[in-house]
């Protein structure tokens, strides 16, 4: 048995192997050749891979980052990183953990087929992650085993249905078409940074696009994103590293290695990741989008698939580096007025800023121009900040460690169970999980009756202009 969970478990967690299986299965359907379905499938596979790759290679560059910045200002307290405290919980509860992210799966496919939410998840690892969180909470709540893979796997399967959802009206803005939405543990962060973009935009002066950004004619090569992505991150490496100073950078991370060589190395190994993520999300929406319409023709009617943040950054890639930066600000600012309060400290993650303020700067730019941009990231970067603290109490034993989740859905998914349980215990938490299930159902008869009275109006408009 336990074999066979750790196959399930090693083939489920790998979000390549479910994209390109879901691939496969939508292909298949539409009765493609061989050959086609084949070319596919591989080129879907080898895409989320190049993707994947790009996004280790940014991430092993802003490790070095992190250590810099925590080291010059002396900063100590809770990290959020999602791999450290995966990895602790796992060592305890990883049994469960990996059935609830299966089963979580298998709701979510559910409610996508039966509800107005049709958003089939594809980020297996943030899914995971969301899981081994889920789990921490329910045994702290003391449920049994049995209770704690039913309920949560129920409240898997809604997190990973709505988290979509909330940000797909924002989605829409940005690639045009309804055909793709965002799968990431950030989404709420990411929709919030929508939404204060949508409020403070102007209809009198309307912001322009970060992808507007007007250039001298000798400086025309800034256009280029690789060039201005590599540019701006050497200088904020470089200003880190002065403070940091020589001696730590050439003891502990470059190895003797001069300190500015190595920080300036590190920029551009950052922007070359960007550029690998770039080409794969374009190999993967070029594959998985078609492949899709076979699932929604014959599976979840009208299915869309919900990819990693990466698939926003092709849309507006000035928008990724703005957004990250004033992300990043605004986990700084957070951390600022923690210590001031004399709150525990959750110190910028610098990954976590990059994925969710990148995706945030995008989505930001694509609802209110450069001034979204800035500020809903900057927003985002509270959100991930503060939640982070507002987590912890409800994590147990496992929220007494040196590291936290990291993105905003963790905040607001564990927020609402933990804090359920600290007003009323188990039953106030599966009250809540059935009370939500509930409006899923509502809402989505409300929005399936509006969506068909827009349609039989536009029908009628259209039979009227036949007629004269």
């Amino acid at each position: 048995m336990n074999g066979v969970l750790k196959v399930l478990l090693d083939i489920f967690r790998q979000p390549s192997v479910i994209v390109a299986l879901i691939s496969l299965l939508g292909l298949t359907l539409q009765r493609k050749s061989a050959t086609d379905v084949m070319k596919g499938t591989i080129r879907t596979f080898v895409g989320f891979l190049v993707l994947a790759a790009g996004a280790g290679v940014v991430t092993n560059a802003l490790t070095p980052f992190g250590d810099m910045f925590q080291h010059a200002f002396h900063v100590q307290g809770v990290v959020p990183n999602n791999e450290a405290i995966v990895g602790t919980v796992l060592v305890k509860y990883g049994s469960v953990a990996a059935l609830i992210f299966f089963f979580g799966m298998i709701v979510n496919i559910i409610l996508s087929a039966t509800s107005y939410f049709k958003y089939v998840y594809l980020s297996g690892h943030v899914a995971f992650y969301m899981a081994t969180m889920i789990t921490v909470i329910f045994v702290a709540a003391g449920f049994s085993t049995w209770q704690t893979l039913l309920w949560g796997s129920i409240a898997q399967g809604l997190v990973v249905t709505l988290s979509p959802a909330v940000v797909q009206p924002f989605m829409k803005k940005v690639t045009g078409t309804d055909d793709v939405a965002l799968g990431h543990t950030g989404g709420s962060g990411i929709a919030l940074g929508g939404l204060v973009a949508t409020l403070t935009r102007s209809k009198k002066h309307p912001s322009k696009s970060t992808e507007d950004i007007n250039f001298p004619k000798n400086l025309g090569f800034l256009r280029d994103t690789t060039v201005i992505v590599a540019l701006s991150m050497a200088v904020i490496y470089v200003i880190v590293a002065l403070f940091a100073g020589p001696g730590y950078i050439e003891s502990k991370l470059s190895d003797g290695q001069n300190f500015i060589v190595y920080v300036v190395l590190q920029a551009a190994t950052f922007s070359a990741g960007v550029y690998i993520i770039l080409a794969g999300v374009r190999v993967v929406l070029g594959e998985i989008v078609p492949a899709f319409k076979g699932i929604s023709e014959h599976l979840v009617k009208n299915a869309k698939p919900a990819l990693d943040v990466p698939v926003t950054f092709t849309f507006a890639p000035n928008a990724v580096l703005i957004g990250f930066l004033s992300s990043f600000v605004g986990g700084i600012v957070g951390m600022a007025i923690m210590a001031l309060a004399g709150t525990t400290v959750i110190i910028p993650g610098v990954v976590a800023h990059f994925m969710t303020g990148g995706a945030t700067g995008v989505i930001g730019n694509g609802a209110g121009g450069r001034r979204g941009a800035i500020l809903g990231s900057f927003v985002n970067g509270l959100a991930i900040t503060f939640l982070p603290l507002l987590l912890l109490p409800v994590l147990g034993s496992v929220g007494k460690g040196a590291a936290t989740y990291s993105d905003a859905d963790f905040g607001v998914a564990g927020i609402f169970l933990g804090y359920l349980n600290k007003a009323g215990g188990q039953i106030a938490i599966i009250v809540g999980i059935i009370v939500v299930l509930i409006l899923v159902y509502v809402v989505s008869y409300f929005m399936n009756k509006r969506k068909k009275t827009i349609a039989a109006a536009a029908d009628s408009a259209d039979k009227a202009k036949a007629v004269a």
